[in-house]
């Protein structure tokens, strides 16, 4: 899978009709884009000068199926993300990073755009790991950040449908592509290819990614149906309290403040400690 052409990647670029225009051009590595980067290669290029060290590293730090015990390290389905079998395999998804992270990263923000990649390729490993389990697929170890690059195919592809990528050797949109790779990689794992492990990480980041980004209008609209609620609670009780106050105010001048009961007094000091509360904001 080849990646990706862009200046679509800017994310104010919107077209006004018809085919966008292709142009060619980068815009600048985003700050968690850039370390993403570098912790990749660099780790490749460690594993690469050192064949000792690379065992060392799948070892304990690969998705591994082949155990229970490896199975549960939960640390695992973060980084084996980070880890490469071949060069090719390292180029491809670090040409994914570079294309597709920076306009997700600057709708999100670094901390968030990194939760996102980390959590696709957790996914990813998750659902490699559920297949085994149920004895749909043979376990074995598990390295690469596939997972995490496709989810974010996934996300552009719902946020962004007027990017292009180059698949194979022929542009294609990006929805178009995603839909493409997501049958190719069922048809791999229910065939189970020789690397459907890898295949079905490719669906569990996917799946990730495209179930974040729709799930976020839902989830905004949630959090403002319970602002909403908390704001009608609150004002709710404010007003059952400055009824009480009233009360127990017209109480004291009927009958004077020795007939209040420690209740109603209570009462009275916390709405006096409010009110000066508000008072103490207001003049700030």
């Amino acid at each position: 899978m080849g990646l990706y052409d862009r200046d679509y990647t800017q994310e104010h670029y919107r077209p006004s009709g018809g085919m966008p225009p292709i142009r060619f051009g980068f815009s600048p590595v985003t700050p968690a884009v850039k370390w993403l980067l570098i912790i990749n290669i660099g780790v490749f290029l460690l594993m690469a000068f050192s064949p000792a060290f690379a065992a060392s590293l799948v070892q304990w730090f690969a998705v591994d199926a082949s155990s229970l015990t490896k199975a549960i390290q939960l640390w695992r389905l973060i980084s084996y993300q980070f880890l490469h079998a071949s060069f090719g395999h390292v180029l491809f998804n670090m040409l994914g990073v570079f294309f597709l992270g920076p306009t997700l990263e600057r709708n999100w923000g670094g901390r968030k755009f990194i939760m996102f990649y980390l959590s696709c390729g957790a996914a990813g490993g998750l659902f490699y790991l559920f297949l085994v389990g149920i004895g749909f697929l043979g376990g074995h170890t598990m390295v690469g950040a596939s997972g995490a690059v496709l989810g974010m195919l996934a996300a552009c592809a719902i946020l962004f449908p007027h990017f292009v990528v180059i698949l194979i050797l022929f542009p294609l949109p990006i929805r178009k592509a995603a839909i493409i790779l997501t049958i190719m990689y069922l048809v791999l794992v229910v065939s189970r290819s020789e690397n459907a492990g890898g295949e079905a990480a490719h669906l569990g980041g996917m799946a990730a990614g495209a179930i974040y980004v729709m799930w976020q209008p839902w989830l905004k609209k949630l959090r403002e149906k319970n602002r909403v609620v908390r704001w009608e609670s609150d004002f709710g009780r404010e007003r059952a309290l400055e009824k009480e106050v009233d009360r127990i105010l017209r109480k004291v001048h009927e009958s004077g403040i020795s007939s209040l009961t420690r209740q109603e007094k209570k009462i009275l000091e916390k709405a006096t400690k409010a009110e000066q509360m508000r008072n103490r904001h207001g003049s700030n």
